[in-house]
């Protein structure tokens, strides 16, 4: 699992302003994956199962990572949001990365994370899971 865990820098930016970008990837996942894939995510920890066997599915077929990039993000996108509003997290950006950070402090990369498991080293269901204490 990818947990953030250097400081962040003074041009850190919290919510709103850092959850803008992700919150639009994770939305346009979400309306891409149910009108073309006809597969409903819910913002749900369930949900990931989901997101996880999709992401095997476009490893398994080979695609290019050049090809999946934008669709990994928004998937990671996604994963953070189902964090932040199952624990209260907040976006966090800091020279273009986007983390998610929980009320205990720590700070989560749930892009990164979708990443790992299109490379097979990852889960966004398990980082979830370990984000929320679940």
């Amino acid at each position: 699992m990818t947990t953030v865990t250097s400081g962040l820098t003074t041009q850190q930016e919290t919510r709103p302003q850092a959850a803008a970008k992700p919150v639009r990837w994770a939305a346009d996942a979400v309306a891409t994956l149910r009108e073309g894939a006809r597969l409903r995510l819910d913002y749900s920890a369930q949900s990931l199962w989901r997101v996880d066997r999709l992401i095997d599915g476009i490893r398994a077929e080979q695609a290019p990572y050049a090809a999946v990039e934008t669709v990994l993000r928004g998937l990671g996108a996604y994963a953070g949001e189902v964090i932040v509003r199952q624990t209260g997290a907040e976006w966090w950006s800091a020279g273009g990365d986007h983390w998610v950070r929980t009320p205990d402090g720590r700070l989560w990369d749930p892009i990164d994370e979708a990443r790992r498991c299109f490379t097979g080293d990852g889960s966004l269901r398990l980082l979830c899971r370990q984000a929320t204490g679940g």
